[in-house]
């Protein structure tokens, strides 16, 4: 791939990512200090630069550590310096050891919040595997094999946070349970179709609309092997979760400060700098990868066969149905399929990558957020011995794109507004 190219499609990307950065979009919306204590507490890929940028703007404003006080639970590799805010860095998608301990202590701070404290609850995409706290008699083995058997079955991000917040003691309106008394603001990085704040990190803070009779469809339509544990807890009336109309919620305040839309017209004005005339096919794009890459690619051939110079741009969440033994993620799997797709066609080149720096695969931040495309990028492939079609019937993206080194490795983030993909036609028309 062109270097020119590859530079346009990054700057395309660094700019949707600034625009949804908390040191960039959180201060103006930060409610005054109370006058008691500020209470931190922060969930997801954001969730410690969440912290970090509240406590600088309170820092600011003349209010003393002794009144910052909190706990931002992060996936692993997204922890950042928090001052006073203490910082735990957890596992991300599954839950481990370290989000269970910290989840409790969550709580805790939560309960023992009073009339005069104000509870900031600082909520991005990631939260619902970074705080967890299980239902009686569900086990962190048994809600690891659940997430397990979630993200194999190629269910979407409402469907698999119907289910968790049914199986939780923090998510789906229970944190705001246990804050009691304290004056509750959430203010929220939105990575979900819709922005829904009752599926932002499994809306802990808000009512939820879905029941365990929703929860309990969506285990049999997507054949979902549950721990008997958890069919145990979704079959009793004991897990449902508060719902729209419960007092609980009355007088709480809820803010998405930046959404995947609003982090989108920021790549939209990067692309037109370039030169190019932005097509945005939506924010809340959901789908199975490979069939949703099909698509985006017949849009570019059309495109390039007209002669225009655009930039497809779209976000959402893509799936992935497992049947393969590879390594990947959704935007590495739409990558390739967008590779077989385009079948070598010059003047498009691509980049499919998630806005929080990295793309499923192993669960550690040093995974890829994705990959690149290019026109010589089947050729390429075939000359190194690969077979295109063999790995994506594998969902081995990774290793295919890794062998070509295309990969697309930013490293963490600290943000998420969920998928950026960008797809660039007729740059050598110019």
């Amino acid at each position: 791939m062109g270097g020119s190219e590859t530079e346009t499609l990054r700057a395309i990307f660094d700019a949707v990512v600034a625009a949804s950065h908390p040191g960039g979009v959180l201060a103006a919306h930060l409610p005054e200090a109370p006058k008691g204590r500020v209470i931190m507490l922060g969930a997801g890929k954001a969730g410690a630069s969440m912290a970090a940028a509240a406590v600088a703007y309170y820092r600011e404003r003349g209010v003393g550590d002794e009144r910052l006080v909190g706990i931002a639970v992060a996936r692993d590799g997204y922890g950042c310096a928090a001052g006073p805010v203490e910082v735990v860095e957890a596992g991300h998608p599954l839950p481990n050891a370290a989000g269970l301990a910290a989840t409790r202590r969550v709580l805790d701070l939560a309960r023992g919040a009073g009339p005069d404290d104000l509870v900031l609850a600082l909520i991005s995409g990631g939260g619902s595997a970074n705080w967890l706290l299980p239902r009686d008699g569900i086990t962190l083995e048994d809600k690891q094999a659940v997430t397990r058997a979630l993200l194999r079955s190629g269910a979407g991000i409402v469907e698999m946070n119907c289910i968790r917040k049914h199986l939780s003691e923090i998510k789906g309106g229970r944190l705001a349970v246990a804050c009691g008394s304290a004056t509750l603001v959430t203010l929220a990085i939105s990575d979900v179709p819709g922005d829904d704040p009752s599926v932002i990190a499994s809306g802990p803070t808000v009512p939820d609309p879905t029941t365990r009779e929703d929860a309990l469809a969506i285990v049999a339509r997507r054949g979902i092997a549950l721990p008997e544990s958890c069919r145990r807890v979704l079959e009793g009336d004991s897990c449902e979760t508060p719902k729209p109309g419960d007092p609980v919620f009355a007088g709480q305040a809820y803010t998405i400060v930046a959404t995947p839309h609003s982090a989108m017209q920021a790549g939209i004005a990067a692309a037109v700098a370039a030169g190019y005339r932005p097509i945005l096919l939506g924010t809340d794009v959901e789908g199975e990868a490979r069939d949703v890459a099909r698509e985006h690619a017949a849009l570019a051939l059309d495109a390039r066969a007209r002669g225009e110079r655009v930039a497809i741009l779209s976000g959402g969440e893509l799936t992935v149905t497992m049947t393969g033994s590879g390594r990947g993620g959704p935007n590495q799997e739409y990558a390739l399929a967008l590779a077989l797709a385009l079948d070598g066609a010059a003047g498009i080149v691509a980049l499919s990558a998630d806005t929080d720096g990295t793309d499923g695969g192993t669960g550690l931040a040093s995974d890829p957020a994705g990959a690149f495309v290019s026109p010589d990028t089947l050729a390429r492939a075939r000359a190194a011995g690969l077979d295109p079609q063999a790995a994506l019937a594998n969902n081995d993206s990774t290793a295919f794109f890794e062998t070509l080194n295309d990969l697309f490795v930013p490293g963490p983030t600290l943000t998420n507004v969920n998928d950026c993909r960008i797809i660039l036609v007729g740059g050598g028309m110019a």
